[in-house]
């Protein structure tokens, strides 16, 4: 990594990784590792283009890369039906895994302090760029100086000003309170994942999401999926009437606060943006589009592109196989639609589909015969009607929520 005297200042490396969130951060992390390259992540300095605090969730067998920064875990998840009626489902030998922002950040450093051939910049990213051998990053520092990162191939992980046009855009949008009750309301050993006990809207779903942190502690969210976000009004209001209605937590102090949405898309992601310019994470197609999820996913992209850099291949691979986008298409417009109701939907899904193959399902990871098994199982008219008319809607420009810009989340 050399910096050049030029005026302004120049710092030159391998690769240049675009963002601290979980794309950029999991990409550095995996870079680091190979000290035959020098890699720059470029972050946001502290101020409003700093995103707060963010929850990252997955599944995993055994303890991973990142288990020293898993905040919970849990060992059996729970969906509760509209009627409620619980289902609960043991993945073992999977776990659901919980990662606060904060201390994954705070190991991926660790990392790249560790590796003399990387570094963290902080510092506003402007363009990026082709250039003569590679790309550069017109940056501005907190001090208002400005700084050009060249690179031979440049990772961009920042959201995106478009979303690509789509045929069905919903959006998945949740607010949730870290709570402290005063008395043990809840199961350390069980998530839930849905609860439809709440209130459905008139065009989409709406579900509770609780994670347990300890007997008086949890995450406790309301999330919709449909067309538009709400004011924090009212996703305070769902959720106050969430914990005392239906949970019955009683009194409690809210500790913390997260918010967010997620774009739903069919829409089809470009992960290059230049000859040395790619882009990773949700901007790259990461997140699944029918459930949210997108850290797992992200492990594997990041995990593909520094394969290909230490085999002199530059890319990035997708991260979703056809068959699991082409199955997500036909559901989004199915819910968007209202041919399918959601909750049944969901519910049926943890209900009759052994846990293990389900997650597998989620993660993209079975096979065709499995997944023909699992759709039997479905609302089988509604969705071969979908799956029919789907090739003929055109796909359409769709907006960026202003909300959804600094999030990035598993769920």
């Amino acid at each position: 990594m050399t910096r050049c005297s030029s005026q302004p200042p120049v710092i030159t490396s391998d690769v240049v990784v675009v963002g601290g969130g979980a794309a950029g951060l999991s990409l550095a992390y995996r870079l680091a590792a190979d000290s035959t390259r020098t890699v720059t992540l470029v972050e946001a300095p502290d101020g409003p283009l700093r995103p707060p605090g963010r929850t990252w969730c997955y599944w995993e067998e055994g303890p991973g890369d990142f288990e020293e920064a898993v905040s919970a875990s849990w060992s059996r998840l729970r969906v509760h039906g509209a009627d409620g009626s619980p289902v609960t489902v043991a993945p073992f030998p999977m776990r659901y895994r919980m990662l606060r922002s904060e201390r994954f950040e705070r190991l991926v450093h660790a990392r790249l302090a560790q590796s003399p051939g990387a570094q963290v910049v902080r510092a506003t990213a402007g363009a990026v760029r082709d250039v003569r051998g590679g790309a550069e990053v017109l940056c501005t520092m907190p001090d208002g100086g400005a700084l050009t990162l060249r690179a031979r191939l440049v990772f961009d992980s920042r959201p995106l000003s478009a979303l690509p046009p789509a045929r069905t855009q919903l959006l998945q949008h949740f607010r949730g309170w870290f709570v402290r009750t005063a008395a043990d309301r809840f199961d350390p050993e069980v998530a839930d994942l849905m609860d439809f006990r709440v209130p459905q809207p008139r065009h989409g779903l709406a579900f509770g999401y609780v994670l347990p942190l300890a007997p008086d502690r949890a995450l406790v969210e309301y999330t919709q999926f449909s067309r538009a976000p709400l004011d924090t009004a009212t996703y305070d209001k769902a959720l106050e009437h969430y914990g005392r209605a239906v949970l019955g937590l009683g009194a409690w102090d809210v500790e913390a606060v997260e918010q967010g949405v997620i774009p739903m898309t069919d829409g089809r992601f470009p992960r290059r943006a230049g000859r040395a310019v790619f882009r990773i994470g949700t901007a790259g197609g990461a997140t699944r589009p029918a459930t949210g999820y997108t850290f797992a996913p992200v492990q594997r992209q990041s995990a593909a592109v520094a394969a290909g850099i230490r085999a002199g291949r530059a890319g990035v691979p997708p991260a979703h196989g056809r068959r699991a986008l082409a199955m997500d298409a036909v559901l989004l417009r199915a819910l968007d639609t209202g041919r399918i109701d959601g909750p049944a939907f969901f519910t049926g899904l943890f209900h009759r589909t052994p846990a293990h193959r389900l997650l597998r399902f989620l993660d993209g990871a079975t096979s065709p015969w499995e997944e023909f098994g699992i759709g039997l199982r479905g609302p089988v008219g509604p969705m071969l009607r979908t799956a029919v008319e789907i090739p003929f809607v055109r796909r359409r420009p769709r907006p960026v929520p202003a909300a959804s810009a600094p999030r990035e989340r598993s769920r």
